[in-house]
């Protein structure tokens, strides 16, 4: 059963000491070999994917519970303690600029895992959907930069990225898994970690929004110029700015929209127009198709066809945490235990020095409060 919730991650400034990060990678390289060896490939995946099994792996590689670094470093970490020749596993994309290189990346993983062309396509297709989903058909305040994308030679897959809101400096994390994947637009997450529970998130993702899904692709598949003559109706104004600029706009429930920047990119109406997507995955992997977009194509099925869009946060996991410490009591007190019991037999199985072993387990007693 999945649960709902919400969790702190402030942003912290600054940098990781290299003599830290080198014994975090240290550490991170002997867990992953002992986790690989014991429980398999996918189930390490599967572990990534866990947002209480990633916090508490970040909390003994030496993280505050609550820190928003703890994303970008744990990946970057594993990134650099994961031979993918060596176990099986690759960790592709990263913050800021390594983002971007994610797709080149997966490419490299032909030759290194033997992957089929087909197979590389499947993933680099994932890595855009994924990416595309929590920029613009999840409108939470939240930019991403950070996107890592981790593969085991079976073909199992997470995602792990992270937004930035600028506004109140915290952050929002997104999970993803293969295997528990029907649809990239309809309930794709594993979960999503973030600050706290938004009262109007554009979630066109929802099981609510599968309506207006439709008619948004439909919607795009007519000709710009009908589109806008269904602008120019609302109201009888010229343009969907004056329309919501108006006073009009609250005689039809029309507040939430006020708080976003609505614009239309006629041009990239055109381009869409012109593809003819089939489906709402197709319509979102156009170039060019961005929150203002989605946006604009929601509201139309609001206003003309009646139907109405998700406004639920999406957010699926809670901790409560308490000190500088971020030492948690958590929601899933049996998911909790279950991570905290793999991490605690990995490190004790784990080859690393004894007073390294004797930290991790430290922080891991810190972790749920033991004496």
């Amino acid at each position: 059963m999945k649960l709902s919730g919400v969790a702190k991650l402030p942003l912290h400034g600054g940098r990781v000491p290299r003599w830290l990060f080198k014994r975090m990678v240290e550490l991170a390289e002997a867990i992953v070999k002992v986790m690989v060896l014991e429980y398999g490939r996918r189930e390490f995946i599967k572990r990534i994917s866990d947002p209480f099994w990633f916090q508490a792996f970040g909390n003994v590689l030496g993280f505050d519970w609550h820190s928003s670094g703890i994303t970008t470093v744990v990946t970057g970490v594993l990134k650099e303690a994961i031979k993918p020749g060596e176990i099986g596993i690759a960790v592709c994309g990263g913050k800021g600029k390594a983002s971007l290189r994610t797709l080149d990346e997966i490419n490299q993983l032909a030759d290194i895992m033997n992957f089929s062309s087909r197979r590389i396509e499947e993933f680099k297709q994932a890595s855009r959907l994924a990416a595309k989903v929590d920029n613009a058909a999840i409108q939470d305040g939240y930019s991403l930069y950070h996107h890592a994308f981790i593969v085991s030679e079976d073909g199992y897959w997470a995602i792990v990225q992270q937004g930035l809101n600028i506004e109140d400096r915290s952050a929002r994390r997104y999970h993803w898994l293969s295997e528990e994947i029907s649809s990239f637009v309809e309930e794709p997450h594993k979960s999503i970690v973030g600050d706290r529970r938004l009262e109007r998130v554009l979630n066109m993702v929802a099981r609510e929004s599968r309506e207006v899904r439709k008619i948004s692709v439909d919607l795009a598949r007519e000709s710009p110029s009908k589109i806008a003559s269904a602008f120019a109706r609302l109201n009888g104004f010229l343009t969907l700015d004056e329309w919501l600029d108006s006073e009009k706009a609250f005689e039809v429930k029309i507040v939430k929209y006020l708080e976003m920047p609505w614009r239309i990119n006629w041009r990239v109406l055109k381009k869409i127009y012109e593809i003819q997507p089939r489906n709402y995955e197709e319509l979102l992997q156009i170039k060019g198709v961005g929150p203002a977009t989605i946006r604009g194509l929601a509201l139309v099925a609001d206003l003309i066809y009646g139907e109405e869009p998700s406004w639920r946060d999406p957010v699926k996991y809670s901790f409560a945490f308490g000190g500088k410490d971020g030492v948690p009591y958590p929601v899933d007190k049996r998911a909790m235990d279950e991570a905290i019991a793999t991490l605690r037999e990995s490190i004790e199985l784990a080859e690393i020095g004894y007073k390294q072993r004797l930290e991790a387990l430290r922080r891991l007693r810190i972790l749920i409060g033991e004496k």
